[in-house]
């Protein structure tokens, strides 16, 4: 079984949580996000996994800073400004067998291990 983990390297927490997946013997494959942002079809299969919508998902202090607000926009555009602007993505986000979980605090990810 193959799990993901949409990773930024500059990220305490996202450290945290790759780290903590190798402890458990777990070499998943990284997608630096910031480098390699999820498509819109992507963000959505991993927004029903988690069970949140796109605005739950949002970082609001970079997302203020990038003119998304996220009171005026549709889900679908708010994916698409997501997309377009992946550091307002919450991190990191741990994928594993049709399952996701958000690593905060990194410990929420063995559920979907």
């Amino acid at each position: 079984m193959t799990v993901t983990i949409y990773h930024n390297p500059r990220c305490g927490k996202s450290r945290q949580t790759l780290a903590l997946l190798r402890e458990r013997g777990v070499e998943p494959r990284i997608v630096e996000y910031l480098k390699t942002p999820p498509s819109a079809a992507e963000l959505k299969q991993i927004l029903a996994m988690l069970g949140m919508t796109a605005q739950e998902l949002l970082r609001k202090k970079e997302a203020a800073a990038a003119g998304i607000d996220p009171g005026k926009l549709s889900e679908n555009r708010l994916i698409e400004a997501m997309v377009r602007n992946p550091i307002v993505i919450e991190r990191p986000i741990v994928v594993s067998g049709g399952k996701a979980a958000l690593g905060r605090p990194p410990e929420a990810v063995v559920k979907v291990l």
